[in-house]
């Protein structure tokens, strides 16, 4: 079911926690295995009462959980808290219009758990420094029209916004490491 062979992340180990809100979390077991603390819930309700009770880095939300969907929670806690990542895991990546909008990446359980962790990997560690590079350049910026110099005269310090959309160095994982992920071999 969610077997798959070892995943060796080098320099991955963390501790950061996870809130997961799933009906079995013992398939989250790698997770653990790879440095993070989890915090449980068997469904929606447990899974937000925790969720007010105490810190998390990030959270792991099954979309079916009974009564209310993943979709439901995760819009609840983007309320409360709209930074924290939340990485939905899926029987299928086909769901219902709208069932995304709360959250921050969608892992199908046929992708399997490396797959999952490179993606927490990502919303915890890569994607934070992007949104914070981002300000960074905006705010450079800012601060370049405020002196009255242009963005060709800035230099280095502001690229072509269309550039760093295509900019292979800015992607979050290289080619090599997304088919290692894949096959579940990826080392960071």
């Amino acid at each position: 079911m969610w077997e798959a062979p070892p995943v060796y992340l080098a320099g991955m180990a963390t501790n950061s926690t996870l809130l997961c809100i799933h009906r079995d979390p013992a398939q989250l077991s790698l997770l653990q295995e790879n440095g993070y603390e989890l915090v449980t819930a068997t469904n929606g309700s447990d899974g937000l009462r925790l969720f007010m009770s105490r810190p998390v880095d990030a959270i792991v939300l099954e979309y079916h959980l009974g009564l209310l969907d993943g979709s439901a929670i995760a819009a609840e806690i983007k309320q409360v808290q709209p930074e924290l990542p939340i990485v939905m895991l899926a029987d299928h990546v086909e769901l219902p219009e709208g069932a995304l909008k709360s959250v921050d990446a969608l892992v199908a359980k046929s992708d399997g758990p490396h797959f999952l962790l490179a993606t927490i990997h990502f919303v915890l560690k890569v994607k934070p420094t992007q949104r914070h590079e981002g300000e960074l350049r905006a705010q450079t910026s800012a601060h370049l029209r405020r002196l009255g110099r242009s963005r060709e005269g800035a230099g280095r310090w502001q690229a072509n916004p269309a550039q760093l959309a295509t900019d292979e160095k800015d992607a979050p994982f290289s080619p090599r490491v997304w088919r290692s992920i894949r096959n579940g071999s990826v080392q960071f």
